[in-house]
């Protein structure tokens, strides 16, 4: 048999795939010391161990079979995967409104080539059209790839590029905007954009997917549906986040973009506003408004575009016995401004005080924010948080870390003028910080609390 047919296999699979005549792509039994098997034998990324199978089962699933384990093999048919996108002529229809879509590189609607562990995206309205055909019926759409980047090499270049971008589109007169986005830093680029586009007519929303498209439970349709439905349709112009709401397929949440936050690594439903409720749900047939103040779309074509940024600016996570020299090094880096993130209600140790002063001295902008995630940095309750005060340490009160930076970031991008600074990063552009936050603003699903548990098993995973 051709090494040709064992893409990305070598060593110890290799040769038990050669041994019982099994190919990539063949379907297959497999006989292990743990239980039969059956599927198809995918490709292994080249730079993969050498020590299992890679088989697709029945429900969609991958699974890894130790070479170890087998005792024997049979392939029973095959068929060749092909990986290109299908596409189709979009179906483009003068009654229904036009959206955007701007490409960043994440996954949403997109194959995985195994061999390589490459992504391949569907990103033309005719290979989305393939992917999702659902799309037609909700609004025409028209595609842009600005960037080919994973989410965690997304920064401020690209936040300005996209905003500009935005800016163009909304005064050429686009009804909606959607940004795919990979997961992982999308909500850092929605706190940038809740920034540098202000006072939009018409939907930002952005979306992207847990799960690659080639699994079962992949969540990549379903949010680019409810992602263009809000987009199209939606009446709340703001910069949104477009996820699961549950972890079934009820509907989506839209969440501000300086409330929320990833809050799990692999649940469809990572995405949560955090001392706040989402703004809406949309499913594919509307939008469900849960708050009642929202900037509403409108007809014109104006918009504010800020695209500011200086790249000086970080933030650091305090934990005890802390050392002075980490904000000393910063500082001796020409870092000129710096987010805390706090314990309690914003507090560090007292070593890091004539650090903090010699920031302070230099001109370094100090802001707290803080590690519990919910809740008010409230520095007048203690010692600790009076001192810094004093040390020009800053409260940032209910903003969340990364919306900190990032706004830090955009203020610094605009002046140097330390009192403009504050005043910028203390005036709220879009909820960052909130008067209070509403009773059901802090949910945590514990596990152990007999009342979720009973609710949790009744109606939800």
């Amino acid at each position: 048999m051709s090494e040709d047919i064992f893409q990305g296999y070598k060593g110890a699979a290799l040769e038990i795939l050669k041994k019982y005549n099994v190919r990539v792509w063949g379907q297959t039994i497999i006989d292990t010391t743990r239980g039969i098997f059956t599927g198809t034998v995918l490709p292994r990324a080249e730079n993969d161990d050498d020590l299992h199978i890679v088989l697709k089962i029945e429900t969609g699933y991958n699974i890894g079979i130790d070479v170890a384990t087998i005792t024997s093999m049979k392939e029973t048919g095959y068929q060749k995967a092909n990986y290109k996108i299908p596409e189709k002529e979009f179906p483009y229809s003068d009654d229904k409104p036009t959206v955007k879509l701007f490409g960043t590189g994440g996954t949403i609607a997109s194959r995985l080539d195994y061999r390589t562990g490459a992504v391949i995206p569907a990103f033309s309205p005719g290979e989305l059209y393939g992917a999702v055909p659902e799309l037609a019926d909700v609004c025409n759409i028209d595609t842009e790839k600005l960037f080919a980047v994973f989410s965690e090499n997304m920064g401020p270049k690209q936040y300005i590029t996209l905003a500009k971008a935005i800016g163009h589109e909304i005064e050429n007169g686009i009804d909606g905007i959607m940004i795919g986005h990979g997961t992982d830093t999308l909500h850092h680029t929605a706190a940038a954009l809740s920034f540098m586009v202000q006072d939009s007519p018409v939907p930002i929303i952005l979306v992207g997917s847990q799960r690659s498209s080639d699994r079962p439970s992949s969540d990549a349709a379903l949010n680019l549906i409810h992602a263009s439905y809000a987009a199209a349709h939606g009446d709340i112009a703001e910069t949104l986040v477009c996820m699961f709401g549950p972890t079934s397929d009820e509907y989506g949440f839209l969440h501000r973009g300086t409330r929320v936050r990833k809050m799990h690594s692999s649940y469809r439903s990572t995405f949560r506003s955090i001392g706040d409720t989402p703004v809406a749900t949309v499913t594919k047939n509307g939008i469900i408004h849960i708050k009642k103040e929202y900037n509403h779309r409108r007809k014109d074509k104006n918009v504010k575009i800020f695209p500011y940024f200086s790249e000086k600016v970080t933030m650091i996570y305090y934990y005890p016995n802390m050392k002075p020299e980490i904000i000393d090094s910063l500082v001796d880096l020409g870092y000129k401004g710096i987010i805390i993130i706090g314990t309690g209600l914003g507090h560090v140790n007292k070593e890091l005080y004539p650090a903090l002063q010699r920031a302070t001295d230099k001109g370094v902008q100090l802001f707290m924010t803080l590690q519990t995630i919910w809740g008010y940095v409230h520095m007048f309750v203690y010692e600790t948080g009076r001192d810094m005060i004093a040390l020009g340490v800053t409260p940032l009160a209910n903003m969340l870390p990364e919306v900190a930076w990032v706004k830090l970031g955009w203020a610094m991008g605009q002046t140097d003028d330390p009192e403009e600074i504050k005043r910028i990063m203390l005036t709220p552009v879009n909820s960052e910080i909130t008067e209070r936050e509403p009773y059901n603003g802090y949910l945590v699903y514990q596990g152990g609390v007999p009342e979720i548990e009973g609710f949790v098993r009744k109606f939800h995973k």
